[in-house]
């Protein structure tokens, strides 16, 4: 084949997230709700969805907010009752300790069982500040800045991470953490949101890791692969 149509990279970005948009439509109630909670909250939600599928991490939120309606309940409970709380999510032995470790940290740090002051931090302080707290990664911190406070960031996961090379938006070599940096700087902050929720969905539905189903797919004419797989 001869390669992604050469385009700008702002331009193909652009166009990339069209693409996905109106392929995959206004999104989800799942996504939705992510757009509302607290940054707590998100935070939370966000180590539960490691390794597990939207709807048993929501599942398992939902029933660690049923079990301990507040977080000062989920600190102070034991750990089994925790962990039995979020079973539906899955690495419940894993998550709970990390939750309640978590939890000991923040409160360590300011007191208090809530991330307000993160509303009043500008973008790379609140990304550090949560990266600060063991457990945190930058996906994760990424995800609690883009969904609860709105910030233009892109957080990357192993769909945007696969997809990006894919397309070259970033380097082949490209880890993580760089794609991280790759996707911030080339991603216009208004298509930060569309493009990452629509990443995601077009790697679960179409952009699998191997034997993707590229026989109509939206964004096939700016698409290297297989040439770099």
């Amino acid at each position: 084949m001869s390669g992604p149509e050469p385009l700008q990279d702002e331009k193909r970005v652009r166009r990339i997230t069209e693409l996905l948009w109106d392929e995959y439509g206004e999104g989800s109630d799942h996504e939705r709700t992510r757009l509302q909670r607290d940054p707590l909250d998100s935070l939370i939600k966000t180590i539960l969805s490691q390794n597990t599928s939207d709807v048993n991490s929501d599942r398992a939120f939902e029933s660690l907010k049923e079990s301990f309606p507040t977080w000062e309940e989920a600190l102070e409970a034991p750990e089994e009752a925790l962990a039995d709380s979020i079973r539906a999510g899955g690495l419940a032995n894993i998550k709970a300790p990390r939750i309640q470790s978590l939890l000991r940290s923040i409160k360590a740090a300011h007191g208090a069982l809530h991330l307000e002051k993160l509303h009043d931090m500008p973008p790379d302080e609140a990304r550090d500040y949560l990266e600060g707290f063991k457990g945190v990664g930058r996906k994760t911190a990424a995800c609690v800045l883009l969904f609860a406070l709105q910030r233009p960031v892109f957080p990357v996961d192993t769909h945007c991470l696969r997809i990006g090379r894919r397309l070259r938006l970033i380097p082949e070599d490209s880890t993580a953490d760089s794609a991280h940096e790759a996707f911030d700087a080339i991603v216009p902050d208004e298509c930060k949101l569309k493009l990452h929720v629509t990443m995601v969905r077009h790697g679960r539905a179409r952009c699998r890791p191997s034997d993707p189903d590229c026989e109509g797919c939206t964004v096939r004419r700016l698409c290297a692969y297989p040439e770099i797989d």
